[in-house]
């Protein structure tokens, strides 16, 4: 696997790309590694969500948010994403009003 592979070579992270689509193999490497995992939500998945909800097919905040909860839950320790800035608002807004 890729993965000894990076891990004999000293890697400090592993990178799942694309995250969404790959979910499967990121929780494989949660299962199998004590490394921390980033997981890159790559621009093609970003856009698919904006198309769908311009169309109206989805509502475009919960899909975000889906979105992102599903990389994480399969062992993401960080997600880079297009979605970084709302996401970060929404967090930020949500703590706020939890105070």
């Amino acid at each position: 696997m890729e993965r000894d592979l990076d891990e004999t070579e000293g890697a400090d992270i592993l990178m799942v790309k694309p995250a969404g689509w790959y979910l499967d193999i990121l929780a494989e490497l949660r299962r199998s590694t004590r490394l921390p995992l980033a997981a890159y939500q790559i621009s093609g998945e970003y856009a698919q969500i904006h198309a769908a909800a311009a169309n109206g097919w989805i509502e475009l905040e919960p899909a975000r948010d889906e979105s992102l909860l599903a990389i994480k839950r399969a062992g993401a320790d960080m997600i880079l994403t297009y979605f970084a800035e709302d996401a970060a608002r929404k967090i930020t807004a949500e703590s706020c009003a939890s105070s």
